[in-house]
């Protein structure tokens, strides 16, 4: 244990947990997030956290399948199941009823029942949407078993709320012990990695940009690096509010509303959608998905047909790109890969900044955290709380100054990315008195401006109008 993961331990109590990446063979066969996995953990071990390994295996042999694709037969054979599982709350205003679905066992919404008893008991936990649980369920069969009806009844259900008492207020306590440079590295423990893997500060605030767009409402962002510097499974693994989109074909039904089921798409359900290996990625119908991008990345929301679209949920794009023997971009023009879609400045401009992720080391095992640090779970709740504090955003306000003529999208970008930085390094901030300007200047402005910088002058690239020509307005702080 290193004297940070003790401190982190003595400091957050109840919401630490001991990382060993050996305890990863415990969940073979059962991709988790990492927030499933760290509740798991914290369920079966020690307060040295030691694991009590049979235990665990015992409960993930009852509560996880090993075989999803059986679930419907052993139901219908008449085994009352208790499951570990990611759920979907639907409700059916023309069936009259709420059901759920398991996507990953085949089970759809509409062979499944949600009794009125259990919504009544738990009217917070049932409401629509993706949750995690453990649920109890059973097969109803048709009174007459030649006839048709039979459907999967939810018969109980523990919610996930591995940590009841998630506060702010604690959470900025805890962070005001720690000095910056501790928290930086506490954040990149958090994300599950070991801060000593990183050369040096500046990799180590790249590193921990990725956690930009968790923090801060529509918060759009483009990364661009060489493959194994772990894109994926940071935004894959770490939060429960991040829909991760890997190749294939995305469509407006998908994203923002879908026209034939009047459903609202998966942008309206979470704080982040990341799309992954964005090369290998297509659109139905460019030109209107570039329409409708264009007028959501702008304002936060888009209209189809009747339906007015309206989201907080921020937009990654993720990809590789190909690297000198130095380490740099061969290429001046970095978005030449990108999809054709985004090959347009009007639509890259609404991108507010960019990370360099050709300055990360590539994943190695020796990364991999062997120590106490922040439970998933609480880091990601208290990120997605910290989303809707305006506190921060009000404090940027007052800190900055810039000429009036200045162009109003630079300035929006700047401000947000410097706000999610002022959430993400300083939390514990509650008014302009407590900012070190010298330290907001440096870790939040100055790299809020290089980020948006490169999008200007990327969008430059793609087309040589003046807007994108012309540098980036003065911004400093007032005195």
């Amino acid at each position: 244990m290193s004297a940070l993961g003790n401190k982190i331990r003595n400091v957050f109590g109840s919401a630490s947990v001991y990382k060993d990446p050996d305890n990863n063979s415990l969940f073979a066969g059962r991709n988790l997030p990492s927030f499933i996995k760290d509740f798991l953990i914290s369920m079966h071990a020690d307060t040295e956290g030691n694991v009590q390994k049979e235990k665990l295996s015992r409960f993930l042999d009852q509560h996880i399948p090993a075989n999803n694709n059986a679930v419907k037969a052993r139901l219908m054979q008449g085994e009352v199941l208790t499951m570990l599982t990611r759920f979907i709350v639907s409700t059916s205003i023309s069936k009259n009823k709420i059901g759920f679905q398991i996507p990953d066992m085949g089970i759809k919404a509409n062979e499944t029942n949600i009794p009125k008893y259990l919504l009544e008991k738990h009217p917070k936990d049932l409401i629509d949407g993706e949750h995690w649980g453990i649920i109890k369920v059973v097969y109803i069969a048709p009174e007459d078993e030649r006839s048709s009806g039979g459907y999967i009844e939810m018969a109980g259900v523990k919610p996930f709320r591995p940590l009841e008492k998630m506060d702010l207020s604690v959470f900025r306590e805890c962070r005001a012990q720690f000095s910056l440079d501790e928290w930086i590295d506490v954040l990149i423990s958090a994300m599950e990695y070991t801060p000593e893997s990183f050369s040096g500060k500046t990799q180590k605030l790249e590193f921990i940009t990725r956690l930009l767009p968790f923090i801060e409402p529509r918060c759009n962002m483009i990364e661009l690096a060489p493959k194994g510097t772990g894109k994926s499974y940071v935004f894959s693994k770490l939060s429960k509010y991040v829909w991760l989109v890997s190749g294939g074909k995305v469509s407006r039904a998908k994203l923002f509303y879908d026209k034939t089921r009047h459903l609202p798409g998966i942008m309206a359900s979470y704080d982040l959608v990341a799309f992954d290996e964005i090369s290998s990625i297509s659109f139905s119908d460019v030109s209107e998905m570039q329409a409708i991008l264009k007028a959501y990345l702008e304002d936060g929301k888009t209209t189809v047909d009747n339906y007015q679209f309206i989201s907080e949920c921020g937009l990654m794009l993720l990809g590789n790109i190909k690297l000198s023997e130095q380490g740099y971009p061969l290429s001046s023009n970095y978005f030449e890969n990108l999809p054709e879609i985004f090959k347009e400045s009007a639509l890259l401009d609404r991108f507010q900044g960019f990370i360099e992720g050709w300055l990360l080391p590539r994943v190695n095992v020796g990364m991999a955290l062997r120590d106490w640090t922040l439970n998933v779970e609480f880091f990601s709740e208290m990120m997605h709380q910290l989303r809707t504090d305006s506190t921060y955003a009000d404090i940027v306000n007052q800190l900055l100054e810039y000429p009036s003529d200045s162009d109003m999208r630079h300035i929006k970008a700047i401000k947000k990315i410097a706000t999610a930085y002022l959430k993400l390094l300083f939390p514990h901030v509650q008014n302009v008195e407590d900012v070190n300007k010298e330290e907001f200047n440096l870790f939040c402005l100055q790299p809020a401006i290089h980020r948006r910088d490169i999008i200007r002058q990327q969008c430059s690239n793609i087309d040589r109008e003046m807007t994108f020509a012309k540098p980036l307005p003065s911004i400093t702080i007032k005195q």
